[in-house]
């Protein structure tokens, strides 16, 4: 799993503002997602049904790891720029609700989420979770 900006750097859309969303929309998370978080952490995520953020899926993007993602948008772009961004084909969730749904199976990992990347999870940031660990999921 990996995090990205609220500017969210599309590779494969001309709508990079559509912030379309489906309510009734969702994937269910079927593997461990790679990602910066101890493997504790992430393996709680797996069975969870998390809203998407965009419909459209299979999306392109360019993410950050979650501990290693710079905090300002000047040093994003630089690191874009650098390659240091991974391209990441997956589904865009909003953080906070995520992190909610997360708390209610497994309050001790929503916690480390909370404590270890609080600059995440805010409103306006995202979590992208790979395409191989989801499958649609209707809510």
């Amino acid at each position: 799993m990996n995090e990205i900006p609220s500017g969210m750097h599309e590779l494969d859309t001309d709508a990079a503002r559509d912030h379309m969303s489906n309510p009734d929309w969702a994937v269910r998370i079927v593997a461990v997602p790679p990602g910066e978080a101890p493997l504790w952490v992430r393996q709680k995520w797996v069975g969870l049904d998390l809203p998407v953020m965009r419909y459209a899926a299979h999306r392109k993007l360019l993410a950050f790891g979650v501990s290693s993602i710079p905090h300002s948008w000047p040093a994003q772009w630089a690191a874009i720029l650098r390659g240091r961004a991974e391209r990441v084909a997956g589904y865009v969730v909003a953080a906070v609700p995520a992190v909610g749904i997360l708390a209610k199976a497994s309050p001790e990992a929503a916690a480390w989420w909370r404590e270890n990347t609080p600059h995440l999870i805010a409103p306006q940031r995202y979590l992208v979770f790979h395409e191989e660990v989801c499958r649609i999921a209707d809510i």
